[in-house]
């Protein structure tokens, strides 16, 4: 029997049975065994590592002076990783995983926050019939802060509901929708935005980013949206804006993250809260065995492979 080619490790079950059932299963010339990086490595030498999709930067260390070509991550963000990534190794994100289900729930929190879909869940809970009018999603002025793979999938769900949309990015430039603000245009804008959905990636320039005095110059009853990383936003400026009724808020994350039991945030009526959740369908297995079955396919090519985000 010839020796495979490539070695590739995936966390568990799941993901190899996924990668199995991908168009074409395994490709030829490759070996797939479960690792999760507690144990002992299945050999010094791996040429793909796909660590678990949850708390994987603690794991990183496992990788210390084994010689692997490629880490390939399940998620998009990273920001957790150089500081854990021991030297030598070459890091792959997850785009193309998670910007579809990242977006959905972009887009379903905003609909939920604007149609009081909280309140008349509490009311149905008490055995009340409530009926409200609410503000629309139609006609909106919202504001996209981040312009990336999620931020464009946010876009293209927000077109049929006819919103007026702003997109701003790190900088500014011009695509074939028409203008793209960057984030130094932020005092400008915020004044006009009654919703603002962030899916900025967390990086030194946007940590804090949504603070106090970001809160301050949107206009009375403005939705913030918050599917990026809970550090984006300060966690306190949110807590005043919200207890005092001026603003409202629909976070994916939170700083910190888990919010602790009890938190204040939890108790406001006007605070919509999901525990990061934003890639957690059933879209993520699929797609990710597809991601990982390409990656596996250019390597035995010898091709470059995509979403290099990291060398260490």
């Amino acid at each position: 029997m010839t020796a495979p080619r490539l070695l590739v490790t995936v966390p568990g079950e799941t993901l190899r049975t996924a990668l199995a059932a991908t168009p074409g299963g395994v490709p030829e010339g490759a070996e797939v065994v479960v690792w999760d990086l507690r144990s002992s490595p299945p050999a010094q030498h791996l040429d793909i590592v796909v660590p678990p999709y949850m708390g994987a930067a603690a794991r990183l260390g496992a990788l210390a002076g084994l010689d692997v070509r490629l880490v390939q991550s399940q998620s998009i963000g990273y920001d957790d990783v150089p500081a854990a990534l021991p030297p030598g190794h070459v890091f792959a994100n997850a785009a193309s995983v998670h910007e579809t289900s990242t977006a959905e729930l972009a887009v379903g929190l905003a609909i939920a926050a604007q149609r009081g879909i909280p309140d008349f869940v509490r009311a149905a809970a008490e055995g009340r019939w409530a009926p409200a009018r609410h503000a629309s999603l139609a006609d909106r002025r919202v504001l996209l802060l981040g312009f990336g793979g999620v931020g464009q999938a946010i876009e293209a769900r927000l077109a049929p509901f006819e919103v007026v949309l702003t997109r701003v990015a790190s900088h500014a430039r011009d695509d074939e929708h028409g203008r793209i603000h960057g984030i130094d245009e932020l005092p400008a804008l915020l004044p006009e935005a009654e919703i603002v959905i962030v899916g900025v990636p967390l990086t030194d320039a946007t940590t804090g980013l949504v603070d106090a005095a970001f809160l301050a110059a949107l206009p009375d009853g403005a939705l913030v949206v918050n599917v990026a990383r809970g550090p984006v936003a300060d966690t306190e400026a949110i807590l005043a804006e919200a207890a005092s009724g001026r603003l409202r808020f629909a976070l994916d994350v939170t700083d910190p993250e888990p919010l602790p039991e009890g938190h204040a945030l939890f108790a406001l009526p006007n605070v919509l809260i999901s525990p990061h959740v934003g890639g957690a369908t059933s879209a993520m297995i699929p797609r990710m065995a597809r991601l990982l079955r390409d990656q596996i396919e250019r390597m035995l090519r010898g091709d470059e492979p995509r979403n290099v985000v990291l060398r260490s």
